[in-house]
């Protein structure tokens, strides 16, 4: 395992990434007032399950009409029947093609970005490209200004800048009542923001993924408004601050692991598996959840009906029954199981779109900055959030 002092902070703060697994596999959190599971063989068959698992934790924790106005079109909130047809008609939408197509965009700005920094000793790798990059590619994508990509900056890190867990322990119940008021204000605004130009779409299209959400239909069907909405909110945001950890994550590991990053750099097939690791061994969102939906038994333990389920996945990526050597950076491991893109009915529709720019990004700044290392005098620093695994704050030396 690596001891990397910025990788120490990360351990300090989850404690089984060291390997302190709890002696359980699924065990009940009473302070929090939920179940927790932390192995990847329990993570996989609760993630697989969708007849005794909801994914819609909304409705628990707000009710049936906060959830009814929040999830409409939001596939990680969406349980079947539902989703396969939301599913359905945005695939129509957002296509393999549409996601091959961005290659050019994104090797043009990866290269205009590094032009700024080139000559520099150093640079702010999230501020300068990890940051800006997916951002503006999303916005590209779904036709919104990329010029207001400070605002979505704003809107993401009040959304994941809080150092606070769900808790359903009714102790925390004033403080989580604040955190989720914080939550609603912000998924309004950004949702009124989304509906106008999904509405201008209608009105007049343009070549732009919110024009081909609008007009896509199935069978007849059509997105409603808020679904269009609701989705482009969702790959709005999940979709660029996945990457944006995502890339941060995957140049410190390489760097941490010095060998393994000169491998990535000789052999540049390597850089796709090497992006799969990274995730696996610091994956930007660290859980998920689900809601019983009868009583069920997950691993040895028998969970009631109507409970909240955290999976850890990123604990489930450092099982050392799936992943051998699991603390170690494997640039080339295979297979590679891991959950940080989800499982089944949820895995990641933006998925292709991050690890395309992953490819591209890190082929091109390996070519330009040979020489690249992060500075021991400015250590990286990680997002606060509990439950995401991200560098907010990356320096790197170019020299």
């Amino acid at each position: 395992m690596t001891t990397n002092p910025v990788l120490t902070t990360v351990h300090q703060q989850f404690p089984w990434m060291r390997g302190e697994h709890p002696e359980e596999s699924v065990r009940f959190n009473a302070q929090q007032g939920l179940w927790e599971v932390f192995m990847h063989a329990e993570a996989v068959a609760v993630l697989g399950d969708n007849q005794n698992f909801s994914s819609n934790s909304l409705k628990f924790l707000a009710g049936e009409e906060a959830a009814a106005e929040l999830n409409d079109g939001n596939l990680i909130q969406t349980d079947a029947p539902e989703h396969r047809k939301l599913k359905r008609l945005i695939s129509h939408a957002f296509t393999p093609k549409t996601v091959a197509d961005l290659e050019p965009r994104i090797a043009q700005l990866t290269h205009k970005m590094l032009d700024e920094v080139e000559g520099r000793d150093g640079f702010e790798w999230v501020a300068e490209l990890a940051y800006p990059l997916p951002v503006t590619i999303i916005a590209d994508l779904l036709g919104v200004p990329s010029g207001d990509k400070e605002m979505f900056r704003s809107w993401v890190d009040e959304r994941f800048s809080g150092d606070m867990e769900l808790s359903l322990n009714p102790d925390d119940a004033e403080q989580q009542q604040v955190l989720g008021q914080r939550q609603y204000e912000l998924t309004t605004q950004l949702g009124a923001y989304m509906s106008e130009h999904a509405a201008e779409r209608r009105r007049r299209p343009r070549a732009d993924l919110l024009t081909e959400l609008v007009q896509a239909e199935v069978d007849g069907e059509r997105l409603s408004d808020r679904q269009v909405s609701t989705f482009g909110c969702l790959l709005l945001l999940a979709g660029h601050i996945t990457t944006t950890m995502m890339l941060g994550n995957t140049v410190l590991l390489l760097d941490a692991n010095p060998e393994q990053g000169a491998r990535v750099r000789a052999d540049r097939s390597l850089i796709p598996p090497a992006i799969e690791e990274a995730v696996r061994m610091l994956s930007p969102f660290a859980s998920a959840y689900r809601i019983t939906t009868a009583d069920v038994q997950v691993g040895a333990e028998t969970i009631p009906a109507g409970q909240m389920v955290r999976l850890w996945t990123a604990a489930a990526n450092r099982d050392p029954e799936v992943f051998a050597d699991p603390h170690g950076f494997d640039a080339g491991r295979d297979p590679n199981p891991h959950l940080a893109w989800g499982r089944g009915m949820h895995f990641c529709l933006g998925a292709p779109l991050a690890r395309l720019e992953g490819r591209v990004v890190l082929d091109i700044l390996f070519d330009r900055f040979p020489q690249l290392r992060t500075d021991p005098d400015r250590p990286a620093e990680f997002m606060p959030n509990p439950e995401t695994l991200g560098v907010r704050t990356l320096p790197l030396l170019t020299r």
